[in-house]
């Protein structure tokens, strides 16, 4: 017949805690990044030479360019986006909050990122 000494017991307690709170940080992490990982929403942009265009749920913290620039723009996202004046996302031409609307003269943003 085996019994559990008290520091025994203690260490298999203590194992279960830790298994359960790993479990619960593991679960939580991978809830809190899907949630970061898209906007949801459409980025509405015009194009001076191909047109009406837009973004679906675009992926925040990528960088997309806008064809051909974009002379005006609506943001129906959940999310703020940052507008950039050239195609890699390194200069700013400014933000825009969710529901905001933007008319843009020369020169005109390139890329956009949101999130």
């Amino acid at each position: 017949m085996t019994t559990n000494t008290p520091t025994t017991a203690s260490a298999s307690r203590l194992g279960r805690a830790a298994l359960i709170a790993g479990s619960a940080l593991a679960l939580f992490g991978t809830v809190a990044i899907g949630e970061a990982h898209a906007a949801t929403g459409t980025f509405f942009y015009h194009s001076p030479e191909s047109g009406d265009l837009e973004f679906d749920n675009p992926d925040n913290g990528e960088c997309r360019l806008l064809l051909q620039g974009a002379d005006r723009a609506t943001n129906h996202t959940n999310t703020r986006v940052t507008l950039y004046f050239d195609r890699g996302c390194e200069e700013p031409a400014g933000t825009m909050a969710p529901g905001e609307h933007r008319a843009f003269s020369d020169p005109i943003p390139r890329s956009v990122m949101f999130g």
